[in-house]
């Protein structure tokens, strides 16, 4: 059902109504009603875009804590492996069983690595975790 309905519009915004409304197949009452439901449509996206804004901040803020903390591992670690590198003396060719206790300690950590992260356990602080890695 429609209703009629009497707005005033200003003089330039009524020049260019008609111009639209001359093309076929167009009316001024549609080419009105679609811009009030756009307009409204708008408005009611506005009003969920002011209320998930909040949220979106504290994310942001979250996202951005997380990654400094990311790099700030991932700095520790690097340095770390540096400086073991650096003071580690390279295993002579001809100890065979220090190359494979080096391979079944590796073996190891990577197995426990896999665990930790398929279990949702963090080591950080936890002396469970460190005690099993002695």
């Amino acid at each position: 059902m429609k209703f009629r309905q009497n707005l005033y519009i200003d003089h330039a915004l009524s020049d260019a109504l008609d111009d639209l409304a001359r093309k076929p197949g167009t009316s001024k009452s549609q080419i009105v009603s679609d811009a009030l439901a756009a307009y409204l449509a708008r408005r009611g996206s506005k009003e969920i875009d002011d209320l998930l804004k909040g949220r979106l901040d504290r994310i942001s803020r979250e996202v951005g804590h997380a990654r400094r903390d990311i790099e700030v591992l991932l700095e520790s670690l690097s340095l770390f492996v540096q400086y073991q590198l650096t003071v580690t003396a390279p295993l002579p060719e001809a100890d065979s069983a220090a190359r494979a206790i080096g391979r079944e300690r590796f073996e190891a950590f990577v197995t426990q690595v896999g665990r930790q992260i398929g279990s949702g356990k963090r080591s950080i602080g936890d002396d469970e975790s460190a005690e099993a890695a002695r």
